[in-house]
């Protein structure tokens, strides 16, 4: 049998990515204070950083505690401790407290709406895109339309890319770490 060669990923310093990137390190040391591991990670990658922050901050019809609900949901069902931890701290952030952000780790809400939701992300994030009938319709109950829906894949396709990066690679978490569940 071959010897199997381990890759491991270090987080690159701003000296080890492109100048691009570098401005991007800039501005995200400017607007958070630091770059978080997995975005320098994703600077491997000349033009992968302002890829994905661009898509990140495009607008969206879901509001930013929408987003974090997905995130965190999404995040969950994927097993990526890194953005568990990450939108642990933004969920409460964005005006979540401990309980509804436990509530929303075990895939439910105690908001109707919002429960609708998170269960369609879940649903959809277990099921490769697949989601039942019953869920798609509590959820279009709920008063989310066609619109919301494609912002959902959207938002669901954004955070499982980093869920799998993060998977992969495996850089420190530098967050709180989320308890398990």
């Amino acid at each position: 049998m071959e010897n199997l060669v381990k890759t491991e990923f270090k987080v690159p310093s701003r000296e080890q990515v492109s100048s691009t990137n570098q401005e991007i390190f800039d501005n995200l040391n400017k607007a958070l204070g630091f770059v978080p591991n997995l975005y320098a990670t994703i600077a491997y990658s000349d033009n992968g950083l302002k890829r994905y922050l661009d898509f990140q901050n495009a607008k969206t019809s879901l509001s930013n505690k929408e987003k974090e609900a997905v995130n965190l949901i999404v995040s969950q069902v994927n097993g990526c401790i890194y953005c568990q931890s990450a939108h642990l701290v933004l969920g409460k952030m964005n005006g979540f407290d401990e309980a509804q952000l436990l509530g929303i780790r075990k895939g439910e809400s105690e908001n109707e709406r919002l429960n609708a939701l998170v269960k369609l992300a879940a649903d959809i994030t277990k099921n490769k895109g697949n989601a039942s009938d019953e869920n798609v319709q509590d959820f279009f109950a709920q008063g989310y339309s066609k619109e919301n829906l494609v912002d959902l894949i959207l938002q669901v396709s954004d955070k499982t890319a980093m869920n799998y990066l993060h998977n992969l690679t495996k850089v420190p978490v530098d967050f709180p770490i989320a308890e398990s569940l």
